[in-house]
């Protein structure tokens, strides 16, 4: 990374013209050469002209001195398209950028198979539970996972598969030194150490909402799959899937109520002709994964778990599933008492078998999908 890769970035062309550029030139100095010269290479010479008067025109070398400094000191690294690191996946997307930030270790990108999970910010319990699960699925599979650290959907996937001790890749909106959602600075943190956070954008540069929908098509582009988990109709990660089906990756949606809103977004995906996914073994099918289920490890230690509960609390786990279930209807199904009824469900919780939802709602916590 030098002056001349800084300045390069910092112009504003469009991504396929810089990539034909590089291609033709090689290195950016080289590019910079050439704009100082009298050489040029399309028939069109008065529009070459103006593309290399406008290129050479924003070379400053004291605020590009300024931009080298902010990286060296943030410990931030860059990548440019023709180079070695860069994701070979995101490579083959005729929207690339022309050069990625990053933070972490961006070699992993090309060593691993990687899925995109992405959903709704305001997610339910249930897309929180999924998420994860499906997450810890993949990385047990030596998947990665790439995701966009928002709120909701896209931080519970991060969270498995750091669980999990998998690698998982952040694609912020913004500079890969602005932490946003500022809530997430613990999950950057441990992004950083354990994966990767990459971006487009030059440091500094602040989360618009126009950059999102831009940061989306790296998401998908870096992944070989696409999960899109709760979604509502207008929500940014049916631009993710748009542009998975542009780039020609796989999209997967995660079915879910009828009656939710953070579900029409995925239920109409499945309407439009995405998989429908019902078991991890979905993707791992559709992406020649080898998928041991394992199926009979988990049924032995599902009994296990139910020994160690005592009589009253075994029926009343075996009523709660895992659609929420309200409060009066476990004590009609139950026939207990309604002040031993909280005592149980109060136990199961403490023993990480249920969890208690706002409105008294009370839900299975899932083990496996």
């Amino acid at each position: 990374m030098n002056l001349y890769d800084i300045w390069f970035v910092k112009i504003k062309l469009n991504n396929k013209l810089k990539i034909n550029l590089l291609n033709k030139f090689k290195a950016s100095k080289a590019i910079y050469e050439y704009c100082n010269n009298n050489l040029y290479i399309s028939k069109d010479i008065e529009a070459e002209r103006k593309i290399k008067l406008l290129m050479k025109n924003q070379w400053d070398k004291d605020e590009l001195n300024k931009y080298l400094n902010v990286l060296e000191d943030k410990e931030i690294n860059m990548v440019l398209f023709n180079e070695e690191n860069y994701p070979i996946k995101l490579k083959e997307c005729s929207n690339a950028p022309i050069a990625l930030f990053y933070k972490g270790n961006i070699v992993s990108l090309n060593h691993y198979r990687s899925v995109a999970i992405v959903g709704s910010r305001r997610c339910s319990y249930y897309g929180e539970n999924i998420s994860e699960i499906i997450s810890r699925e993949l990385c047990e599979k030596e998947v990665s996972i790439i995701s966009g650290m928002a709120k909701g959907i896209d931080s519970f996937a991060h969270f498995g598969a750091l669980k999990n001790n998998g690698f998982t890749c952040a694609v912020l909106g913004c500079g890969v030194d602005v932490i946003y959602p500022k809530q997430n600075r613990e999950l950057y943190k441990e992004i950083i150490k354990r994966g990767c956070v990459v971006s487009e954008f030059l440091p500094g540069t602040e989360p618009l909402s126009y950059n999102f929908p831009l940061r989306n098509r790296i998401i998908s582009g870096l992944s070989e799959a696409v999960v899109v988990v709760e979604a509502s109709e207008r929500s940014g990660s049916l631009i993710t899937a748009t542009y998975a089906l542009d780039q020609g990756r796989d999209v997967f949606s995660v079915p879910g109520s009828i009656l939710s809103e953070t579900s029409k977004g995925t239920n109409k995906l499945i309407k439009e002709g995405a998989f429908p996914l019902t078991s991890v073994e979905d993707i791992c099918n559709l992406l020649n994964i080898e998928y041991n289920s394992n199926k009979k490890d988990k049924i032995r230690l599902d009994k296990e778990n139910i020994i160690k509960l005592d009589k009253i609390e075994s029926k009343i786990y075996s009523i709660i599933n895992e659609t929420p279930m309200y409060i009066d209807d476990i004590l009609k199904y139950s026939n207990v008492d309604i002040k031993q009824l909280y005592e149980v469900l109060f136990e199961l919780q403490l023993k990480n078998r249920i969890t208690c939802l706002s409105g008294n709602y009370y839900v299975k916590i899932a083990n496996s999908i």
